[in-house]
């Protein structure tokens, strides 16, 4: 009896802060409850029962219950005309019911909220964990380069299996989806590329090179362009598509860019740097109006951040109301909060909406152990995803090649050390933009990547020179360029451009 006592007194007073203004379905609770206790407690306990929904010094709007002289409190009473008030509130009876409804309604959605005990401590211990388990620690040697983390992840392959792709330059996803989702497909196995000529012929290699750097090339440059990704060119997030959440094509993605980056092809560098933050669990968020390839979406965007005044800010946002309550983000906000509140929409459009996807593209990056990788070493590993504006230059090319040159004072030695200069020219030249040919078509050409991938080339990259062909020549598969012993320089660079730009494949003849 004690311990309901007790509770009786722990609700009134809970009540008692709450002030006249008690939810009437609270209310109509706590005096039921007490009536049903009456006939268990004693006169002086009922005697200890105050009304805290009535403050002293004021009048409760249920005024019917009377004291009896013996200050015996008529609770039945009370709960009797409850009762008929819930019972009869559809019919206006009187002004006083009409007051006690107004004031519950107005003050039901404020006031009968749950009650929520705050431990200061307890919350900072969470937050702490979350961060613990978002955020992973450096680790101890931050010396390592990226080369040489994914040399260790790519020993986990065996170049003994293989997966085996069938490959049509024309359409290089069909054939990639097919490969990957062959029931004999191992992450852990080497990759057995088989190229279709246009001619009808095949072209293939098992990879210590250039067929299986040059898929997986050609694949990074389709996967930009899928419907799953969005945003600038250079900077792209994931977007909900309902026919590739179905067909799982966003697992399919992470998976792609983890095996073409540990079995040395190139990375992706297109993806923004807000998804690649998100995904590591990073909370960092920085996106612009720009990242929004809608012409509508964008186009309210601007007004909110040009609009000068609070009267009309809030106008576009309620004219737009339906956008941004799907966002979560319909509220008031002055001149002096757009940009935060446009942040907030931003981030949303970006990563929330398309929380389950990114979830199902991270699960695929952790293919080899690319994610775990990944997480620990996110400094050097994390920006070969995003966008480099670093570029190709004729000096990195000219360092990347090593000749293969005769002896010393022989007649065909002169001839190569003037052809190489010849080939310092063509680069500069080829920089500059005064050749057909770009720097990235022709490291493309001579070894299947269009940009340094980060497992670093291998093998070495060299040159050799010929004599049996005025058009140079490519070995993929070990990285070799042949390079023409011509006369002049004119003949060198109009060689090289129709040579390059009329090669089938990546300069295999």
């Amino acid at each position: 009896m004690d311990l309901l006592c007790c509770c009786i007194r722990m609700a009134q007073r809970l009540l008692t802060s709450l002030g006249h203004n008690v939810p009437l379905p609270l209310r109509l609770i706590s005096m039921k409850l007490a009536g049903r206790i009456k006939g268990s407690l004693s006169t002086s306990a009922l005697r200890t029962l105050k009304k805290p929904w009535e403050p002293q010094h004021e009048s409760s709007p249920f005024s019917n219950v009377t004291e009896a002289e013996n200050n015996q409190v008529e609770v039945a009473d009370e709960v009797q005309q409850v009762t008929e008030f819930v019972e009869n509130r559809s019919n206006p009876g009187t002004s006083r019911c009409l007051t006690i409804q107004n004031s519950c309604c107005i003050n039901y959605t404020s006031l009968f909220e749950p009650i929520l005990i705050e431990d200061d401590d307890h919350d900072e211990d969470l937050t702490q964990n979350n961060k613990k388990d978002q955020l992973l620690e450096e680790p101890v040697d931050t010396n390592m380069q990226a080369h040489e983390i994914i040399a260790q992840l790519a020993m986990a392959i065996n170049h003994k299996k293989v997966s085996r792709f069938n490959i049509c330059r024309l359409d290089v996803w069909d054939g990639a989806v097919r490969g990957f989702r062959r029931n004999t497909y191992s992450d852990n196995n080497d990759l057995f590329i088989k190229f279709t000529d246009d001619a009808g012929c095949f072209e293939e290699g098992l990879d210590t090179g250039g067929p299986r750097r040059g898929f997986l090339t050609l694949l990074m440059n389709h996967l930009r362009t899928r419907p799953i990704f969005d945003g600038p060119q250079e900077s792209r997030y994931i977007v909900y598509n309902s026919k590739a959440a179905r067909e799982d094509e966003y697992f399919l993605a992470g998976k792609m860019v983890a095996v073409s980056i540990v079995h040395g092809g190139p990375a992706p560098h297109f993806l923004s740097k807000n998804l690649v933050n998100h995904t590591l669990g990073n909370p960092s968020f920085n996106a612009t109006v720009e990242d929004v390839k809608d012409e509508e979406i964008g186009k309210v965007l601007r007004e909110v951040l040009e609009t000068e005044s609070d009267e009309s800010l809030q106008s576009i946002i309620l004219q737009n109301s339906t956008m941004f309550q799907t966002a979560g983000c319909l509220w008031v906000v002055r001149t002096c909060e757009k940009q935060a509140f446009v942040e907030e929409y931003l981030r949303w459009y970006i990563i929330d909406r398309n929380h389950s996807s990114i979830q199902r593209f991270r699960d695929g990056l952790a293919s080899l152990g690319f994610f775990t990788a990944l997480q620990q070493h996110y400094s050097v590993l994390a920006p070969v995803l995003c966008f480099s504006c670093k570029a190709l230059t004729a000096s990195d090319m000219e360092n990347m090649f090593t000749p293969d040159l005769s002896p010393p004072g022989s007649t065909r030695r002169q001839k190569e050390a003037k052809t190489l200069g010849f080939w310092a020219d063509f680069l500069a030249d080829s920089e500059e933009k005064l050749t057909v040919v770009s720097l990235k078509e022709l490291l493309m050409f001579a070894t299947g990547l269009a940009a340094v991938p980060p497992a670093g080339m291998m093998p070495t990259p060299r040159i050799q020179f010929i004599t049996e062909s005025p058009f140079p020549v490519a070995n993929t598969c070990a990285n070799i360029l042949k390079l023409p012993l011509v006369d002049t320089y004119s003949i060198f660079k109009e060689n090289m451009d129709f040579g390059i730009q009329n090669a089938p494949g990546f300069g295999c003849f």
